[in-house]
C-alpha cells in the first residue's frame, strides 16, 4: 500500500498543533488569574489569595514548561513537511512569529523567573508587577498567533506572485478580517479553560474536607467570573460565526450540513452527513433557525455544498460534529456557571455535594471544546493552507516519502506522549500536595525575615511549664 504523504503530514500537523494547542489556551487564562490574585493580595494583605497565588503559580509553571517544549519542535514541522508553504509565505509568517518571539516570549522569559523565585526576594510591589507582565506576555503571544493563524483563513494584504506571497499592506494583513472575533473568542475560550479547573480543583479539594477557606473562597469567585464570561463566549462565538460565513461560507455549510442552497435551513442537531452521497441521514432539527442564526431573516438563504466543487469542499463529518460538541459544551458551562451563581446567592455553595462533584468532572470540558473547536476551524479550512490562495497538496515538501512522513509521525506520538505522562504525573502530584503545602515554607520565610531576638530561641517551641 502506497502511503500518502499529504494525508500523513496533515494528520501530523493536527496531531501536533492539537497537543501543543492545550497548554497555552490554559496558561493564558491561569496568568491572568494569578495576576488577580497577587493584586488582591498587595491590596489586602489577606494570606488566602498568597496561598492560592503560590499554589497555582506552581501548576503554571508546570504547565507553561509543556507548553514551550511542545511548541519548540511543533514549529520544526514547517521546514521538514511544508516547506513549500514555509518559504511562500515567509515574508508575512517570519516576520509574525519573530515578533512573537521578540515581544512575548522574552517577556514572558524575564519576568516568569521573578514570579516563580521571587516572592519575599523582591517587594511585593515588584512580585505584583511581574504577575501582570507574564499575563500581557501571554496575550501578546496570542496576538501575533491569532493573527498568523487568521492570516491563513482570510488572507489579506498580499499577493500571490510566482508563488511567492508578497505583502501589500501589514496593517490589513495582521488585522485581516477574521482576526479580531478569533482573538476575543480565544482569550475567553482561555479564560474559561482556566477557571473551570480553579473551581474542579476547589471543588474537589473541598469534597475532599481540605483547605476549606482557601478553596470555599477560590469557588466563589471563579464562579462569578465565569457566570459573566461563559454567556459572553456565546455572544462572541455567534459573532465569530457571522464573519465566518462572509468569508468562509463553504465552511459554516459543511458545520451546519447544509447540502443544498436552502432558503429557511433548520438547524440540525443531529444527523449523519454522507460525503460521498451528498446528504444527511437520520436528521433532527429545528426549523428556519440556521438561517435566523445566520441571516438574522426566518427565511435568509444558506448556501449549500453543492455550491462548490467536490474537491473544494471540507470534510463534512468531522466539521460538523466537532462544531456540536464545541456548542454543546459550552451551553453546560454556562448552565454549570449560572448554577454556581444561584447557589453562591442562596449560601449554599459549598454544601451541595452533587453540585461540587458536576465541577470537578467540568476538569477537562474546556479542553475538549478547545480542541474540538480547533478542528471545526482548520478542518473546515480544507482543501486550503492560505484560503483561496494555496491549496493543501501545493504546499508540501515536494522530496517527502509517505514513509519519511510516518515515521515522524510515530516518532511525535512516542516523544509527546512521554512529555505528557512525565508533565501529568507531576501536575497531578502539585494538586495534590495542595495550597496548604505552602504553609510550612511562609512560615520559615516570615520567621527568617524578622530581626534576631529572644523569642527567636527554641524555647519558643517549649511546652507551657517547661521553663522557670
Amino acid at each position: 500500500m502506497e502511503l500518502d504523504p499529504v494525508f500523513l503530514s496533515r494528520i501530523q500537523f493536527a496531531f501536533v498543533v492539537s497537543f501543543h494547542a492545550i497548554f497555552p489556551v490554559f496558561t493564558i487564562g491561569l496568568a491572568s488569574y494569578i495576576a488577580y490574585l497577587e493584586a488582591r493580595y498587595y491590596r489586602t494583605r489577606d494570606p488566602v489569595y498568597e496561598e492560592l497565588s503560590h499554589f497555582w503559580i506552581r501548576v503554571f509553571a508546570v504547565v507553561f514548561g509543556m507548553g514551550v517544549v511542545s511548541g519548540i519542535v511543533m514549529s520544526f514541522q514547517f521546514g521538514t513537511n511544508w516547506s513549500v508553504f514555509s518559504f511562500a509565505a515567509a515574508n508575512f509568517l517570519g516576520p509574525i512569529l519573530s515578533y512573537e518571539v521578540v515581544t512575548a516570549f522574552f517577556l514572558e522569559a524575564v519576568f516568569l523567573g521573578v514570579l516563580l523565585f521571587g516572592r519575599h526576594k523582591v517587594p511585593a510591589g515588584t512580585h505584583l508587577f511581574a504577575a501582570i507582565m507574564v499575563a500581557l506576555g501571554t496575550f501578546i503571544s496570542s496576538f501575533w498567533i491569532i493573527s498568523a493563524n487568521s492570516w491563513m483563513h482570510t488572507p489579506a494584504g498580499v499577493e500571490l506572485r510566482d508563488g511567492l506571497f508578497h505583502i501589500t499592506s501589514w496593517g490589513e494583513a495582521i488585522f485581516n478580517p477574521s482576526f479580531w472575533p478569533r482573538f476575543f473568542h480565544m482569550a475567553l475560550a482561555s479564560f474559561l479553560t482556566a477557571g473551570f479547573v480553579v473551581v474542579g480543583v476547589s471543588a474537589w479539594y473541598l469534597r475532599q474536607g481540605r483547605v476549606r477557606e482557601s478553596a470555599s473562597r477560590a469557588l466563589a469567585m471563579t464562579l462569578a467570573l465565569l457566570a459573566v464570561i461563559a454567556p459572553a463566549q456565546l455572544v462572541v462565538g455567534d459573532l465569530h460565526g457571522l464573519n465566518t460565513f462572509e468569508h468562509q461560507p463553504e465552511k459554516v455549510a459543511a458545520m451546519e450540513g447544509v447540502w443544498e442552497t436552502t432558503e429557511g435551513a433548520p438547524l440540525l442537531l443531529f444527523a449523519l452527513p454522507s460525503q460521498s452521497q451528498e446528504r444527511n441521514f437520520l436528521e433532527v432539527g429545528i426549523p428556519n433557525m440556521a438561517s435566523l442564526i445566520l441571516t438574522h431573516q426566518l427565511d435568509g438563504e444558506v448556501p449549500g455544498l453543492k455550491e462548490w466543487a467536490p474537491e473544494d469542499r471540507p470534510p463534512v463529518a468531522v466539521v460538523f460534529w466537532s462544531f456540536r460538541i464545541m456548542v454543546a459544551i459550552g451551553l453546560l458551562m454556562i448552565v454549570v456557571a449560572l448554577t454556581g451563581l444561584v447557589l453562591r446567592l442562596r449560601g449554599r455553595l459549598t454544601d451541595s455535594p452533587r453540585f461540587l462533584r458536576l465541577c470537578t468532572w467540568m476538569i477537562p470540558m474546556p479542553f475538549i471544546a478547545v480542541l474540538a473547536g480547533w478542528f471545526t476551524t482548520e478542518v473546515g479550512r480544507q482543501p486550503w493552507v492560505v484560503h483561496g490562495m494555496m491549496r493543501v497538496e501545493e504546499a508540501i515538501t515536494p522530496s517527502l516519502t509517505g514513509g519519511m512522513a510516518l515515521f515522524s509521525l510515530i516518532g511525535f506520538i512516542v516523544v509527546y506522549s512521554m512529555v505528557f505522562v512525565a508533565g501529568a504525573y507531576y501536575l497531578v502530584r502539585v494538586i495534590r500536595s495542595g495550597p496548604e503545602a505552602y504553609r510550612p515554607q511562609r512560615e520559615e520565610e516570615g520567621r527568617a525575615k524578622r530581626p534576631f531576638s529572644a523569642v527567636d530561641t527554641p524555647l519558643d517551641d517549649a511546652p507551657a511549664g517547661a521553663t522557670s
